[in-house]
């Protein structure tokens, strides 16, 4: 089985000091001169936090020294490795992949991903890094709770994803605008209608990472806000879905004129709302944003912004990618103008603090639920909805916020043309997840992946057999293990008219490797698993696929929803948004 570790890890040039880590982990060991690497790993203790800080800048975000993670754990790397290797492999990695070299040839395998030479290090920086990882170096331990469990399963889902027979025909309809000068070029992410109303069209948005919100004017593409000129405090690195996060505009914006995002700051830039023990770092903070615009229908954002909360976090990963309004509420309706707002675990799981995710009195792992123009909240800026599950709760340590919980990274919210609520959650190292939501449920994060037990206190790349229940957990309705796929893309259910044969459909992917996957939101059903089938995709009349259209391993595949419900496509890698125009039976 694979991991999913490139799921998140774009080609950039703090996150090539990720593979730079990843290369020291292998496991060929035995055979090098290890002698001589005790001499490169400096003791003294200020080398040794400038290497800190450059692992904590630049490596956090994959790696720790307890567990693996989305990179490996790191706790015996430099006994295993050479310094001359991994100085070799800095220099210029895919050098190293092309001379046929053993243990670049098997990280390339593994991770499925080229990365670029790498050459701003210098030696003093590197020894410097390498010295802080040679600090941190413990003995191998296998906890007996893994022994507990049983045997890992080889391959969770042994039935295979088929060939559902239809093709996708895909138009180019444009390029984003390159925001990097290196891959990913543009960090294009998410796709939203604003729907007109009294003579308004119906207009188009997407989203950069980088900060930027285009409208999407036919082909082109007018950026219609900039998260950096709005905050000073905006960052978009290292990547990884940090930036300028998600965005919806509230159901009567052409009234009120509210548009809410998320983005991210550095941390402490100001006191969370939502913190934890002050004895685990804060990597970075997550924002959410009320913006009242001075005039709806203008194309460029002018107005105000007041912030609702922001949130502490252990590492980049796993943030706020999702924030958005129920489209089939209507006005008078329970549902009607709440803000659901999806928050992953910020990685606390991988770095051992399982314990800020793992229930209610914390809004981490959540799909929270709040009235954004309420005032009973802790901190008085918004409120909580008198229908949420936890809203009555006497204790004083729940979230009220919270409307379901127990997910790793709930990374897409959408609604179903018959009402259920869908919720992608990407998973660890095994399983990728569409889930039902419900009001109250547990998904099971961080003590299930998919259908299955993952023990956050061992191995966590390992999973096992449900035993009998002593929790009712609720369990995804479509799941598929990473022999298909490393990290699921969420998509939408096809409601448009222009493709019948994808009525009722919902359309997803794989991030990494660009594949298009559908289930029948009709055969959505708690209790029961869904069949993932695939869809082939063409352009200009030859079959082929993201990853020969992207040029990159990882494609960083989206779906978005346009004008008139049409299907879009867009890979990051490049920047090049696709619009699906026909679907045909394959012969």
């Amino acid at each position: 089985m694979k991991t999913n570790e490139v799921r998140f890890i774009s080609i950039s040039r703090q996150v090539f000091l990720i593979t730079i880590i990843i290369g020291l982990y292998t496991a060929i060991s035995g055979t090098q001169a290890l002698g001589q690497a005790q001499n490169a790993y400096a003791t003294d203790k200020q080398v040794i936090a400038k290497g800190q800080q450059l692992f904590q800048q630049n490596c956090s975000a994959c790696h720790n020294f307890l567990q693996k993670g989305i990179g490996p754990n790191l706790a015996q790397v430099t006994a295993e490795v050479s310094p001359q290797w991994l100085k070799k492999f800095i220099h210029n990695a895919p050098a190293v992949i092309a001379s046929g070299d053993a243990r670049a040839t098997k990280l390339y395998k593994e991770y499925q991903q080229y990365m670029p030479a790498f050459t701003s290090l210098s030696d003093t920086d590197l020894q410097a890094l390498m010295s802080f990882i040679h600090s941190r170096q413990k003995s191998a331990a296998s906890p007996e709770t893994d022994k507990m469990l049983g045997d890992a399963l080889k391959d969770p889902i042994p039935t295979k994803i088929q060939k559902s027979g239809l093709q996708l025909s895909l138009e180019k309809v444009t390029t984003a605008p390159a925001t990097a000068n290196q891959v990913p070029l543009a960090r294009i992410t998410q796709m939203r209608v604003l729907p007109g109303v009294k003579g308004q069209k119906d207009r188009q948005f997407i989203v950069d990472h980088r900060g930027q919100l285009y409208e999407m004017v036919a082909d082109k593409l007018e950026i219609f806000m900039d998260m950096n000129k709005e905050r000073a405090g905006f960052i978009n690195k290292p990547g990884l879905a940090t930036g300028f996060g998600s965005f919806a505009f509230h159901p009567e914006f052409y009234q009120n004129g509210l548009l809410y995002t998320t983005h991210t700051e550095k941390a402490n830039a100001a006191p969370a709302d939502f913190a934890y023990p002050d004895s685990i770092k804060i990597t970075l903070q997550w924002v959410v944003t009320e913006w009242k615009m001075t005039d709806p229908t203008s194309s460029d954002f002018k107005g105000t912004g007041r912030e609702l909360f922001r949130v502490n976090m252990v590492s980049p990963i796993h943030g706020m990618q999702e924030i958005t309004f129920n489209p089939l509420a209507k006005p008078g309706s329970p549902d009607y103008g709440l803000l659901y707002i999806g928050i992953g675990d910020g990685g606390a799981s991988e770095n051992g603090f399982y314990f800020i995710c793992n229930d209610n009195t914390k809004i981490w792992s959540s799909v929270l639920r709040i009235d954004p123009r309420g005032t009973n909240s802790r901190n008085g800026r918004y409120g909580i909805p008198a229908n949420n599950p936890y809203a009555k709760s006497t204790n004083p340590a729940v979230k009220k916020e919270v409307f379901c919980r127990g997910f790793r990274n709930p990374n897409r919210i959408c609604w179903t043309p018959d009402g259920k609520m869908l919720i992608t959650d990407i998973g660890h190292a095994n399983a990728e997840e569409l889930n039902i939501g419900v009001a109250g449920a547990d998904y099971g994060w961080p003590e299930r992946e998919g259908t299955f037990v993952i023990n956050h206190r061992g191995k966590m790349a390992q999973v096992y057999a449900l035993p009998q229940e002593k929790r009712q957990y609720t369990y995804p309705v479509a799941e598929y293990d990473h022999d298909e796929g490393n990290a699921i893309s969420g998509g939408f259910v096809y409601t448009g008219t222009a493709i019948p044969e994808l009525t009722g459909k919902y359309i997803f992917g794989d991030i990494v490797n660009g594949r298009v996957f559908y289930v029948d939101s009709r055969q959505l059903k708690l209790g029961d698993q869904a069949p993932v089938q695939e869809l082939d995709i063409q352009l200009n009349g030859a079959v082929t696929d993201f990853r020969t259209l992207s040029g990159s391993k990882k494609t960083d595949l989206r779906f978005g929803q346009g004008l008139n419900q049409e299907l879009y496509l867009f890979t990051k890698a490049d920047g090049v948004i696709y619009k699906v125009v026909d679907s045909s039976l394959t012969k």
